[in-house]
């Protein structure tokens, strides 16, 4: 058996063994035999909200995962001012997990520079992510910080320390099933004598590539594992990727209570795309929760969707996997119907997000609801986590993170300004559209523009025309 290092001189308490079939002739991975500590580390890829795989692609790895870098780094300079409350700005760039409880007992922490930390206010009220805002029943500081008790038995999504298999483009099967659907067949290996058992060590570094690979390979485990090859651009990912997000998408149907949301669309008459949009600060908190919101969220809203990427695959392999290999239906549902953290809710639900809850049972803090006992109620042990985006403006119609009145301009790729002439003359001039080839429009965002608008974000660089020119294109029926 060889051995070869993927590049980490890591402690071994900070490294994954795998051992991978590797077909020599292509240089290629078939599969990797992993047992639960790499599992975890992939399944746990699905909890981590979109703000902080931004952040990550920002610190160290240059990947551009649609439009949400744009909108990430529009929100970085937005004046702090502009936010309901300085835990606003907070909360978009460095989001919370709801499922922080599990992921800490992770063996590799790709997202540990800053981990959270939770806070009671001196009267026990409320609990709260940010130790500077005050509690909005005392109005004490948020100084204690609350203890932990992270202690699990077994592993942290799987049971045990099961040997699975993860194929090239992460499907993660067990053996037994590998052998029936003939994975070598499915997989084009017909020659056993180009096949080779390699060895390799996954350390932080590997596993943060191997996400950030995922969001425009479909062979990620080749170039972490094997060729190092730089990640591919966006614009070589958009050129060749089909986007196809209206007629699968999950979520068609319109809540007579949701707030439509309303917005005037610029366009070029003879390209058909959206030069730019001037919108209100609802669309723009619309477009900041998007950073908020667990990546299983997405890819779940994702199905028969065409792109790039094969992080579908490994949200795929969650729902289909045997129910043994799974800790629970509550660490299945963490990874396949993720929820937001307490207080992260954006209050127009277009989304369809709920938020997770917080009990304190036996001295730990848990979001799983069937650790409280049996003499208990799950409002006794229940924790009150205060709304960071409220606290200064206690008026229960303020709405999403920004202040408002107020106008802001929005590209076709989401970067986001305060309104600004200087930046729509600028996107018209590199779009070479003169002005007489410009019309508005104005649209109205329901629950299904929404969910439309968040795939587009995720897969392309054209969010607001995958959005919305499908139906402005289309004639009108006459009454």
């Amino acid at each position: 058996m060889a051995e070869k290092k993927a590049g980490s001189n890591e402690d071994l308490e900070n490294v994954i063994i795998l051992k991978a079939l590797v077909d020599t002739g292509s240089n290629k991975v078939i599969f990797v035999e992993a047992d639960g500590d790499f599992i975890d580390v992939l399944f746990s890829f699905l909890t981590m909200p979109m703000g902080r795989i931004v952040r990550l692609a920002e610190d160290s790895v240059p990947v551009e995962i649609g439009c949400m870098r744009n909108l990430y780094q529009s929100i970085e300079k937005f004046n702090v001012h502009k936010f309901r409350s300085k835990a606003c700005r907070d909360m978009l760039l460095l989001p919370c997990n709801a499922a922080d409880c599990q992921c800490k007992n992770l063996k590799l922490k790709i997202d540990n520079d800053r981990p959270t930390q939770y806070f009671l206010c001196s009267k026990g009220c409320f609990l709260s992510y940010y130790s500077y805002i005050p509690c909005p029943s005392c109005s004490s500081v948020f100084g204690l910080e609350f203890p932990m008790d992270n202690t699990q038995v077994g592993g942290v999504f799987v049971k045990g320390q099961p040997q699975l298999i993860i194929t090239d483009d992460l499907q993660v099967i067990s053996p037994v099933s590998a052998l029936s659907i003939c994975l070598f067949s499915k997989l084009g290996v017909t020659d056993c004598k180009t096949t080779e058992e390699l060895t390799f060590n996954m350390g932080v570094q590997e596993a943060l590539h191997l996400l950030m690979h995922s969001f425009v390979s479909r062979t990620p485990l080749t170039e972490i594992l094997l060729k190092n090859e730089p990640i591919p651009s966006l614009g070589d990912v958009h050129s060749s990727q089909g986007i196809s997000i209206d007629s699968q998408m999950h979520g068609d149907t319109i809540n007579e209570e949701e707030k439509n949301i309303s917005l005037k669309l610029v366009v070029s008459k003879s390209k058909k795309i959206v030069c730019y949009a001037e919108v209100q600060e609802d669309f723009v908190s619309l477009l900041c929760s998007f950073l908020t919101l667990p990546l299983g969220f997405i890819l779940e809203k994702m199905r028969n969707v065409s792109w790039k990427g094969c992080l579908d695959q490994l949200y795929k392999s969650v729902e289909d996997l045997d129910e043994q290999y799974l800790k629970s239906n509550f660490h299945k549902e963490l990874l396949v119907n993720p929820k937001l953290a307490p207080g992260f809710r954006y209050e127009n639900p277009l989304l369809g997000i709920e938020e997770t809850s917080f009990y304190f049972v036996n001295s730990k803090l848990t979001t799983d609801n069937s650790c409280i006992p049996d003499n208990a109620s799950a409002e006794s042990v229940k924790l009150n986590f205060v709304d960071p985006k409220s606290h200064e403006d206690r008026d229960k119609s303020a709405q999403g993170f920004l202040k408002g009145p107020a106008t802001f301009t929005v590209t076709d790729n989401l970067v986001v300004r305060p309104l600004s002439l200087i930046l729509e003359m600028s996107v018209l001039q590199e779009l070479k559209v003169p002005f007489t080839d410009i019309e508005d429009h104005i649209v109205h965002m329901g629950k299904r523009e929404a969910l439309l608008l968040l795939v587009a974000s995720f897969i392309g660089d054209s969010a607001l025309t995958n959005t919305f020119m499908r139906e402005l294109r289309q004639p009108k029926q006459e009454q």
